[in-house]
């Protein structure tokens, strides 16, 4: 009998290994992929003028290459949504976890949920038909397709992650430390402030890594409600094109193997990095986070 179960183990353990070393492969290929079809732009434009250019006027005469408006335009999308969504998820997650009641928490848990699995589709068509025509009247902005529009929707995308992975971590802290802490004479802001959220520092890091990993590489709304213009936007009211929206806009109609396909797989790497780079400080920050929530427990 043991060694049936010794074979079995075996067998999961080299089934779980092939299937991580398919995946693991299969992102290999990707990023090489990624990386073939996107450095020969570097021939003809060097990477400080692709990177650091003003124009991206690809099918000009002569063409220009930069995709500086481009960066500065996802980055602003990208840290406004995080301003707005980050703070909302994690205390709409606390709430849920620790203050509302049990009925509340049943009714509210399945629709945060539901929201999270709305296409992107459906969110920049509504940011597009209903919040643009009323930021544009209220506001009295010259257009309401701009930065502004875009980071909301990109919030309203991240919100629903966010607080159901960072809900899940709180509720999930054991009872004996909240138990203990009011037993010390803490209140129970106290707890949820010293106690649990130090306990469940690693959860919350994953849900928000999770939540603003979507919001970087999201397409669709960036696309239908940014505005779409290659320029640095000045003011969040501004319309601006991220670097998402550039690709997908435009990759129908560049010349394959031409200087503008190349310049498009080359702004997707810069997309993949700014990605891996943000995942690796996220980590850091979860990782270095938790030390100290359970130095501190």
């Amino acid at each position: 009998m043991s060694n049936i179960r010794q074979l079995k183990e075996r067998w999961m353990h080299y089934f779980f290994f092939g299937i991580a070393t398919v995946s693991i492969t299969i992102l290999l290929m990707i990023s090489l992929f990624l990386f073939a079809e996107g450095l020969p732009i570097f021939k003809i434009v060097s990477v400080k003028d692709f990177l650091f250019g003003e124009f991206w006027y690809p099918t000009a005469e002569p063409p220009d290459f930069g995709i500086y408006a481009l960066i500065i335009g996802s980055l602003a999308v990208t840290v406004i949504s995080a301003i707005m969504s980050i703070p909302l998820g994690v205390m709409t997650a606390i709430y849920l976890a620790e203050i509302a009641t049990p009925q509340v928490r049943e009714f509210v848990k399945p629709v945060v949920e539901l929201l999270a699995a709305l296409p992107s589709v459906v969110i920049g068509f509504f940011g597009m038909v209903i919040v643009a025509p009323f930021l544009q009247n209220i506001l009295d902005v010259p257009t309401g397709l701009n930065v502004f529009n875009a980071s909301l929707m990109l919030a309203f995308m991240s919100i629903p992650t966010i607080c159901s992975i960072s809900e899940d971590a709180i509720y999930s802290v054991p009872t004996n430390l909240k138990e203990a802490s009011l037993a010390l004479g803490a209140t129970h802001l106290e707890t949820i402030v010293r106690v649990i959220l130090p306990a469940s520092i690693s959860g919350i890091s994953t849900a928000v890594i999770l939540g603003m990993s979507r919001a970087i590489g999201e397409t669709m709304v960036v696309l239908m409600v940014a505005g779409g213009a290659a320029m640095i936007p000045l003011s969040i009211f501004d319309p601006a094109r991220p670097l998402p929206a550039s690709i997908a806009a435009e990759m129908a109609e560049a010349p394959f193997r031409g200087d503008h396909y190349y310049a498009l797989f080359a702004t997707g790497i810069v997309l993949f990095l700014f990605t891996l780079i943000f995942n690796l400080v996220a980590d850091h920050i979860a990782h270095r986070y938790r030390q100290v929530g359970e130095a501190s427990l």
